[in-house]
């Protein structure tokens, strides 16, 4: 009687167990993964303020802006922007009063794509209708009359956000630009267009009739934070929110992230990837990586699972690719390799690989990887579709296939770590790597 209570509660528990196990996987993803920031945001409170107050001025008195948001990639351009409309939001009078079009650099190539994409988003497909424009500097003025309808007091205050901005200056006679400009400058519909960019240099790219046009204003964002405050994001993105479901379970994993904030090996990991990048999608990343290992058994974070995520983060994807190859693949990447160290990085051709790849087996193999030379040359284009080797220029249909010159796109270090690994990588091949010069 007592075992099958005991059976019974075990397995309530682990039901438990896993549901939790399933929200707290569910919650830290979609925060990893889909910028929802959680509490404040670190090191950039002034560029914060200054964002909001430009937007409240759009949104609640009705005036027109324009702004740059410059910042390298992973900076948290995009969580800055999103906190700062989720703060507008909240105020009641802005709810159902402001018009949000978002436009991407890399998906509005041209235009017309932009623009189609601006009418689908405000909503104007039934006023342009069957609509037949003689050009497209018609159909954008027609667009934005639409958008100059009534005066400040009676309008919708329309916000654009240009994402990957300096894809748009690239655009022809930067139209587009000049022409949301030109609108945020007049008197009409309250508008603000907000750019996010990677580019310093990105005034000296707009043309004279647009730069003429914008504001000047740019925030900057440098991710300035030191180790400190990179520890307390780690704190902050890793733990549970108060309102999780299970308050006991949520207690003890959130006082085993401050546990983990505190061990050694946790800060060393850490520390590292700090080094190499505040990119905070980094550590996202590695956070993500980790997460994926808690199980019903083993429900909370570990050091080493933090130290085996941060392997995987730094895993070579070149050398896994290595490890993938036949053995007369990496016998091939071995005499490019031989050839780099001859001829100091200069290019080569499949005949001088081939040629190094007969010495090998005339002086070291005795015949034992002796192909025909058409089997070498299919391993050589397969290196070739893989991309570790790669033309140095656009090849002719007549040019042929043995004397294109190539550049292995393998370093040394990469090659002799991969073949550490390389499952049963025969001695000969690997005494042919490490060999000096001298043996040729």
């Amino acid at each position: 009687m007592k075992t099958a209570m005991s059976k019974r509660r075990f397995k309530e528990n682990s039901e438990a167990n896993r549901e939790c196990i399933s929200q707290v996987q569910k919650i830290l993803r979609e925060r990893f993964c889909h910028n929802y920031g959680t509490g404040k945001l670190f090191g950039v409170e002034h560029q914060y303020r200054h964002l909001l107050e430009l937007l409240k001025r759009t949104v609640i008195h009705g005036e027109s802006n324009s702004a740059l948001i410059i910042g390298p990639r992973g900076s948290g351009k995009t969580v800055l922007l999103n906190h700062a409309l989720k703060e507008l939001m909240g105020i009641k009078q802005v709810q159902m009063n402001l018009l949000e079009v978002r436009l991407n650099g890399l998906l509005q190539t041209n235009y017309k794509v932009a623009l189609k994409e601006i009418t689908r988003q405000l909503h104007l497909e039934n006023v342009v209708g069957d609509k037949v424009f003689g050009s497209f500097a018609e159909n954008l003025a027609f667009l934005l009359e639409a958008l100059r309808k009534g005066d400040r007091t009676s309008s919708c205050p329309v916000l654009f956000i240009l994402d990957e901005f300096d894809l748009f200056v690239h655009h022809k006679g930067q139209t587009l630009l000049y022409n949301l400009f030109d609108v945020s400058q007049s008197a009409q519909t309250p508008l603000t267009v907000i750019g996010l960019t990677c580019r310093q240099d990105i005034l000296e790219l707009l043309e004279k009739r647009v730069k003429s046009r914008f504001s000047h204003r740019q925030i900057y964002l440098m991710n300035s934070f030191d180790f400190k405050q990179y520890i307390r994001i780690f704190k902050e993105q890793l733990s549970l929110p108060a309102q999780f479901p299970d308050e006991s379970f949520a207690q003890k994993w959130n006082q085993n992230v401050q546990h983990l904030s505190g061990d050694r090996t946790v800060q060393d990991t850490l520390q590292n990837l700090f080094h190499h990048t505040k990119d905070l999608r980094s550590l996202h990343l590695l956070l993500m990586l980790a997460v994926s290992n808690i199980t019903v058994h083993h429900p909370l974070i570990t050091a080493s699972d933090l130290h085996e995520a941060s392997r995987q983060y730094r895993m070579d994807s070149k050398a896994n690719i290595i490890h993938g190859l036949s053995v007369l693949e990496v016998c091939l990447i071995i005499a490019m390799k031989h050839l780099n160290d001859i001829y100091e990085g200069e290019p080569f051709n499949f005949q001088m690989v081939y040629n190094e790849f007969q010495k090998f087996i005339q002086r070291k193999a005795h015949g034992m990887y002796n192909f025909e030379k058409p089997v070498v040359m299919k391993a050589f284009e397969h290196l070739l579709r893989l991309e570790l080797v790669k033309p140095i220029e656009r090849t002719s249909v007549r040019a042929q296939r043995e004397y294109i010159l190539v550049k292995l796109f393998l370093d040394s270090n990469q090659i002799m770590d991969a073949l550490q690994v390389y499952p049963n990588c025969p001695t000969d091949v690997k005494q042919w790597a490490v060999s000096s010069l001298s043996w040729l």
